[in-house]
């Protein structure tokens, strides 16, 4: 297989807005370079490109459509072959919520609620984006070599924690709050694998990296930042070669955060947290770059599976109570900060999408690169859902990668919409609205798009045997 590796800098500007909540906020200072992270793979006949943007999701499924179709046109690349996919980065740029165009018809409140109290996509921006990574990928293609592969799996229990628990009340709540004595226990697991494939070229020099882990980058070091992967970066860089590449293929992570909960601690907020998310992250990847096995792949093979979904409804009585709220904040600016009128916000702008798009296209992709499966989902897919999917796969190795090709917000496991569920994940947003089985259809497809997939074993390596150390065979002297 020839591999190319390439990234672009897709750094916002200041002054543009910053996505990752519901209300307007700017960007003051940059911490570090956003990059689109590109790698182009082809064996034979088949080519694949892998395109990884340092932002908090991928803008919508038509913008995936509209970039597919300038790199199959300019390099080459089949439409299908190509995996968009986003960090979740909340220190990002302007390519989250609709464009100006997508809402041109809406009602005037809805308009005003977006462009005054929502953050927006930035059509610059969208621009800037969308050239980088057709940019990206053609110097990817570019510099495409014979390469070396190397693959495994390093274990992090102490970075990522479910953010959702259990309650005394019967309840689950999305961070009850540390040393709430109300807490009973976790609501569902964390995922402590850190897939790592790394990519050699023929003189075994480094070029590097795939790393698949699931946290949410939500650290926030302070400015436009990639958040812990930064340091992820930084300190793979500093071991392995300044002019190496890491992309993180962002895991399982729709209730997976480096909050603990349970700790007594501060929050793990600032700069001192994303260093050390990343850092350890970073060190767990190089033991597997620094120790296994490095091997020529055979067999690469892509699969996708497209299907719609529908939007939860919401009753006539609580859209009309959302409307009522909202127009009251509107005149108030106290009940404008309430938790209350955000989520009314929300609720009157789904209800102007909802009519025009009543179901949503989903778009499940399979890419297989030697032992390994690339599982992606256009959602931020609950990590008990993440671990289903890699403990049913046939393949020695299973990244589930989430936010890719499209975006369709939380993906809960249905039990989180049960009587005893609930928490922030399952209420309804412009963003997250999807049908209450869309979580499990997802492990479900995603399992059956590899049926006809043949994984690809490693050969054994074996030792040769060799006679004793000549010193280990003495003894034991004990007069």
């Amino acid at each position: 297989m020839k591999v190319g590796l390439f990234e672009i800098d897709i750094t916002p500007f200041l002054g543009m807005e910053r996505p990752g909540g519901y209300g307007k906020v700017y960007i003051e200072k940059i911490h570090d370079p956003l990059k689109v992270r590109t790698i182009v793979i082809e064996e034979k006949d088949v080519k694949v490109a892998i395109c990884v943007l340092d932002t908090l999701v991928i803008q919508s499924r038509k913008f995936v459509k509209e970039i597919r179709e300038e790199i199959e046109k300019e390099i080459g690349i089949k439409k299908e072959n190509i995996l968009i996919s986003a960090t979740h980065t909340h220190s990002g740029g302007p390519f989250f919520g609709p464009l100006p165009d997508e809402y041109n018809d809406a009602p005037e409140i809805v308009k005003i609620l977006l462009e005054k109290y929502s953050i927006i996509t930035d059509p610059f921006y969208y621009q800037i984006v969308k050239k980088r990574i057709v940019d990206s990928v053609k110097m990817a293609d570019i510099v495409r070599e014979e390469a070396l592969f190397q693959i495994g799996y390093g274990f992090e229990k102490n970075v990522s924690f479910n953010r959702r628990f259990r309650m005394k009340n019967g309840k689950v709540y999305t961070h009850p709050g540390k040393g709430n004595p109300e807490i009973l226990e976790p609501a569902g697991p964390i995922d402590p694998d850190v897939g790592v494939l790394s990519f050699w070229d023929k003189n075994e020099k480094f070029l590097g990296c795939l790393i698949n882990f699931a946290c949410h980058c939500t650290t926030s070091p302070g400015g436009v930042s990639a958040d812990w992967l930064y340091y992820t970066e930084k300190i793979i860089k500093k071991v392995m070669g300044e002019d190496s590449k890491v992309i993180l293929l962002q895991g399982a992570s729709g209730d997976i955060t480096q909050v603990n909960n349970l700790s007594q601690r501060e929050k793990e907020f600032g700069e001192k947290w994303a260093n050390y998310v990343g850092t350890r992250i970073g060190l767990e990847s190089l033991k597997i770059i620094l120790t296994e096995e490095k091997y020529e792949f055979e067999k690469l093979e892509v699969r996708n599976k497209v299907f719609n979904v529908k939007r939860r409804k919401q009753s006539e009585e609580k859209l009309k109570e959302s409307f009522e709220i909202v127009e009251k904040g509107l005149l108030n600016e106290n009940l404008m900060k309430t938790t209350e009128w955000t989520f009314a916000k929300e609720r009157v702008i789904l209800d102007y999408f909802s009519k025009k798009e009543p179901e949503i296209e989903i778009e499940i992709q399979a890419i297989q690169i030697g032992p390994l499966i690339i599982l992606s989902n256009p959602g931020e897919l609950f990590c008990s859902l993440g671990k289903k999917i890699k403990e049913n796969s046939k393949f020695p190795f299973t990244f589930v990668v989430e936010l890719s090709n499209g975006n369709v917000g939380y993906l809960p496991d249905k039990g989180a919409f049960s009587k005893n569920g609930g928490g922030y994940e399952t209420v309804l947003t412009s963003y997250s609205n999807t049908d209450i089985n869309t979580g499990e259809m997802i492990v479900e497809e995603s399992l059956k798009l590899i049926k006809d997939l043949e994984p690809y074993y490693l050969p054994y390596k074996k030792v040769s045997s060799e006679l004793p150390w000549s010193y280990g065979i003495l003894g034991p002297e004990i007069d």
